[in-house]
């Protein structure tokens, strides 16, 4: 057997790493990259913070609940609005802001912790998805509105992540997912105005504690119509009112300060006594997880 040839060159010399440092840079560079966010997010870490998701990006979901609107029936959407839903880069990496992780950073630059509570929409989203209103089919769409004016659309057929730290991460840093065996985006931005995407013959209803229409909500959904699609805008934001120009009542539904998941329990609630949506599991009208 004759003995291979090796390739000329300089011998490396004992405890020589196998790669030079060029390569070493490169190979960091690349890895900087890969844990970056696509778009929206803030490039210097002492940069103000900005929108975590660029419109016409597609978002990140999990696994969908296989069942379908029910349309021949009226529906109810929902808008979640002034969420906040912001990224920046703290230290080495992008993180989902929010009070409890980043007081400090947001002191730092200027900005209010309290204002930076994205958890409420997460916990707003639970809310609506985990509902028998959706089960059964009566959930049209979710909307999110972020405090930048990003529109996002939520599919029914999403399961949220059950705890904050993973809805952050799989929501918010992936950037893209489909139905299983569909082409259809589960979780995406779209383009604003929000109205467009609203059937014509819809009641557009807003919440606020701040109203002076106060309403037991058994009460005010059993005058409706039952041929008239329902929205509910619901302020996702931790104070403040939401105000909008689209609506065409605006209420509240307890004397009391109540949390934007409450109120949509209440909501979803009513409108299922409304609808006679039973909550037995054999119940023809609602599908099986």
């Amino acid at each position: 057997m004759t003995r291979a040839y090796g390739v000329k060159g300089r011998k490396r010399k004992h405890g020589e790493p196998k790669y030079d440092r060029k390569e070493e840079e490169e190979e960091e560079e690349e890895e900087d990259v890969q844990a970056q966010p696509k778009r929206g997010v803030v490039e210097d870490e002492e940069a103000t913070a900005a929108p975590a998701i660029a419109e016409e990006d597609d978002l990140s979901g999990i696994p969908i609940v296989p069942s379908e609107n029910n349309t021949a029936k009226p529906n109810v959407i929902f808008i979640l609005e002034k969420a906040s839903l912001e990224v920046a880069k703290v230290g080495k990496t992008y993180q989902l802001l929010n009070s409890d992780d980043h007081a400090n950073f947001l002191r730092k630059n200027n900005k209010n912790p309290g204002d930076y509570r994205p958890d409420i929409t997460h916990q707003s989203l639970l809310s609506i998805l985990d509902s028998p209103l959706n089960k059964a089919g009566r959930l049209r769409t979710v909307y999110i509105k972020t405090e930048k004016g990003v529109l996002i659309e939520v599919k029914p057929f999403v399961r949220i992540p059950r705890t904050f730290k993973r809805f952050a991460v799989e929501l918010l840093q992936k950037l893209s997912i489909s139905a299983v065996g569909k082409r259809e985006k589960l979780l995406r931005t779209i383009k604003n105005p929000v109205t467009q995407y609203l059937p014509l013959n819809s009641r557009k209803i807003a919440l606020s504690y701040s109203s002076e229409k106060l309403v037991d909500m058994d009460d005010y959904v059993s005058t409706v119509s039952n041929n008239t699609d329902l929205v509910f805008v619901v302020g996702a934001m931790a104070h403040g009112k939401i105000e909008t120009d689209y609506t065409e009542d605006y209420i509240a539904i307890s004397g009391y300060p109540l949390s934007a998941a409450y109120c949509i329990t209440r909501i979803t609630g009513a409108l299922e006594r409304k609808w006679k949506i039973l909550l037995k599991r054999n119940s023809s009208n609602i599908p099986m997880d």
